[in-house]
């Protein structure tokens, strides 16, 4: 039997075993770094997305994870299900592996840019989902910002080690990949001091999803069908809006692109109006910072992915540095735009 073949066996033995559920059909969905992912079919006609763990998984963020999750499908946010195993847990141990099993949301993740309409929906989930989990306990896991406080320097030393690693790993594209370098190199010496000065003393903390972007809703016909993998970190609500709102797929490919960011954050306002408004004025610079200190994507090797997800990963890395051109330029009008929506709670 190949691995793939393996691989289906295992899994519909997981699922007879620990929830009591027979499969009709299963096939690999090529997605993610952290765990292998398969679609499945029961018998009953279920359609099912279940999540095997590596060996060396961090259980106790997997199942704080799930347990964020479920809490936001009882607030009736757009969560799928998760299915509790035969001992009612949410993460289930089976054939050496940590294993769990959501509902499939209708609709599918968008490969493209998005549209008004769907910035809009995006941000009222997302208002709506920062509210309810402001009541959350705070997650032991806090998400980095390197993109405040990493010294400008070590930034600097970042892009030569990523070089190496690129020509290590017999990079495709080694002559673009050391102009975008040295362009980073730049900017971390240029504009980061004051970008970083300009930012609020002080900004809202509170638990997240923490991977609230693109590759984690689920959508259909401009609506958001399904929030995915959670993270679940403690984090600022103004880094999480910021991120998802100035998607650089979006930025780099649609002349739209501050529009839809305007119609998520003005949505998300009118859903949350109690983040403070130097939070919310915020989020575009947080944004650009952010992207500035990730180096995802520069490489690829390191992951194994297939070739249809590493090509994705390039084009990730590719898209943000226009993005982050973008933002760079258009800053100070963003900023006044978000001041005005501030405000005004939401309301153009």
């Amino acid at each position: 039997m190949d691995e793939a073949g393996w691989g289906e066996a295992l899994t519909a033995d997981v699922l007879v075993d620990r929830y009591g559920l027979a499969v009709d059909v299963v096939e690999p969905v090529h997605m993610g770094t952290d765990t292998i992912n398969r679609r499945v079919l029961t018998t009953d006609g279920l359609r099912l997305f279940v999540k095997q763990y590596p060996a060396m998984a961090d259980l106790d963020e997997a199942r704080n994870a799930w347990d964020m999750s479920e809490y936001c499908r009882a607030a009736r946010l757009p969560v799928p299900r998760v299915w509790p195993d035969a001992d009612d847990n949410l993460v289930t141990i089976a054939e050496g592996n940590a294993w769990t099993v959501v509902d499939e949301a209708p609709g599918r993740v968008t490969t493209s840019a998005m549209t008004i309409p769907l910035a809009e929906h995006i941000g009222a989930v997302m208002g709506r989902m920062h509210r309810v989990l402001a009541a959350y306990p705070l997650p032991k896991r806090v998400q980095q910002t390197r993109w405040r406080t990493e010294p400008v320097e070590d930034a600097v030393a970042k892009c030569d080690r990523v070089m190496a690693r690129a020509t290590r790993q017999g990079h495709d594209r080694l002559d673009q990949l050391r102009v975008d370098l040295n362009q980073r190199r730049a900017d971390f010496r240029t504009h980061v001091p004051r970008l970083r000065k300009h930012l609020p003393e002080t900004l809202v903390q509170q638990a997240l999803h923490a991977d609230l972007t693109r590759t984690n809703l689920v959508t259909l016909a401009d609506a958001v069908t399904g929030v995915i993998d959670f993270r679940c970190a403690t984090a600022m609500p103004a880094w999480e809006l910021g991120r998802a709102a100035f998607d650089p797929r979006t930025v780099a490919t649609s002349s739209q692109w501050a529009a839809c960011a305007l119609a998520m954050v003005g949505a998300y306002r009118s859903e949350h109006p109690s983040l403070p408004a130097s939070d919310v004025r915020a989020c575009a610079r947080i944004a650009l910072l952010y992207m500035l200190f990730s180096f995802y994507g520069a490489t690829t090797a390191e992951y194994g992915l297939p070739g249809d997800a590493e090509g994705d990963l390039k084009r990730h890395w590719f898209e943000r540095q226009i993005a982050i051109r973008c933002l760079l330029s258009d800053l100070e009008g963003l900023e006044d735009a978000l001041t005005a929506l501030g405000a005004s709670g939401g309301t153009p």
